[in-house]
């Protein structure tokens, strides 16, 4: 599980426009579970995300992992507190334990579907002809096998989304960490998102998704909401049945 501890944090601190987006969050999001983080623009949900994800520093607080697989270097144990630790450990926990479906997908353009897939799988691995079959068969698992070779920017907004998704697996990650992951899809891609959200969870990833989109915090394939205004909690809940 991942525990927030009292997490804050402030942007241009000491500033004239110094803004704080979090306020003394406490949360835990637990292990093989699909949380929504749920608010309005700019209630402080996409940085939790991305603190949450280890793409950013608190100000104040603790982030714990715990119960989880940890890459070498952390010591034996099967937890460890991120927020002191050097850049260097979160670059690979960053790596090996979490995937990101980022809300304008992130995909390079000029290169192929599964060009974009190995991306985050370099320069670590060097089992060149293992990595590409991975790529191939996590592509084919989502209906994109076809589109294998193709340059990402001839794909629509839906297989542009099962790219990211792929790219997003290709480390085995324990942790997928969605940011607004249906804001560019129409009601039926939606739902589908909703759909892989519930075989990550039967596979026992975490699944963290930001979102304001109801078909996300309304899904049967959610089992916390986390609501925020303000930078700060505003209740806890379970997703209600969708009509």
């Amino acid at each position: 599980m991942i525990e927030l501890q009292r997490v804050s944090k402030i942007f241009n601190q000491g500033r004239h426009n110094e803004f704080t987006a979090v306020r003394e969050v406490s949360a835990v999001i637990a292990t093989g579970k699909a949380t929504v983080l749920k608010g309005p623009s700019g209630s402080g949900k996409t940085t939790l995300l991305s603190i949450a994800g280890c793409m950013g520093r608190p100000t104040s607080g603790r982030i714990w992992l715990r119960e989880m697989r940890l890459p070498p270097g952390l010591g034996n144990s099967n937890e460890a507190e991120l927020s002191s630790l050097p850049e260097r450990f979160l670059a690979e926990i960053r790596r090996s334990m979490f995937g990101f479906i980022f809300q304008q997908f992130n995909l390079i353009k000029g290169i192929s579907a599964l060009e974009n897939v190995l991306l985050p799988a370099y320069p670590v691995s060097t089992d060149m002809a293992g990595l590409k079959k991975r790529g191939i068969e996590l592509l084919s698992s989502l209906g994109m096998e076809r589109q294998a070779n193709s340059r990402v920017e001839w794909l629509s907004g839906g297989e542009a989304q099962r790219v990211a998704i792929a790219r997003a697996l290709i480390n085995d990650p324990q942790v997928i960490i969605a940011d607004e992951p249906t804001a560019h899809l129409d009601t039926a891609l939606s739902k589908e998102f909703m759909e892989t959200v519930g075989r990550f969870r039967e596979q026992g990833r975490s699944v963290i998704i930001a979102s304001h989109d109801p078909i996300v915090f309304n899904s049967p394939f959610v089992d916390a909401v986390i609501e925020m205004r303000d930078g700060a909690l505003s209740g806890t809940s379970a997703p209600t049945e969708v009509p």
